[in-house]
């Protein structure tokens, strides 16, 4: 007796995807980058705000050490962070920093002005905004205690009597607000 059987065993499915889930995927993927990169985005501004902040910190800690050692603070007449403030802080024995002592390691790309704008020295790095501008900085060399960053010309700032001996600020381009070493 001879057993044969009809029955017959489905095929092994393949296991490749199908055009519909592959398209799937791609447009789920495509909607997360979509909703991310906002907030990507608004991550690197952040970031960028926040570097400045802590150089304007690091500009205001340099010219106190400045204080400290000379009992005066460097020449400075244009309320800016120029080459000749720039030279005086870094370690230049100009600018009254008679001992040539480095107050501020500057990163490189602090100081990439525009020549031609005349903002050579510190600046915010690029991708801060469109015009790469000098950071503003009020000294109180007559000793009344606060700083007025209203008298700096070209300067959005809106705060009067700033209760410090240095005030050091950049204008954030998104807001016209500073961005420094006061709110």
């Amino acid at each position: 007796m001879n057993i044969t059987s009809s029955r017959r065993f489905p095929k092994a499915k393949s296991s490749s995807f199908t055009l519909v889930e592959l398209l799937v995927v791609i447009s789920i993927i495509g909607l997360l980058a979509g909703l991310g990169l906002p907030a990507i985005n608004g991550a690197i501004k952040a970031g960028k705000k926040a570097e400045v902040s802590a150089m304007a910190e690091s500009i205001k800690t340099a010219v106190n050490a400045f204080y400290a050692e000379y009992s005066s603070y460097p020449s400075n007449t244009t309320g800016k962070t120029d080459t000749s403030f720039l030279s005086a802080i870094k370690g230049d024995t100009n600018g009254g920093n008679y001992r040539g002592i480095a107050f501020l390691e500057v990163p490189p790309k602090f100081t990439n002005g525009v020549a031609a704008n005349g903002d050579l020295g510190l600046v915010p790095p690029k991708g801060y905004g469109k015009k790469m501008t000098n950071f503003y900085i009020q000294i109180d060399s007559s000793g009344l205690g606060y700083v007025d960053p209203t008298k700096s010309s070209g300067t959005s700032v809106t705060n009067s009597n700033v209760p410090s001996t240095v005030a050091v600020w950049a204008d954030d381009p998104m807001t016209n607000k500073p961005v420094g070493t006061f709110k």
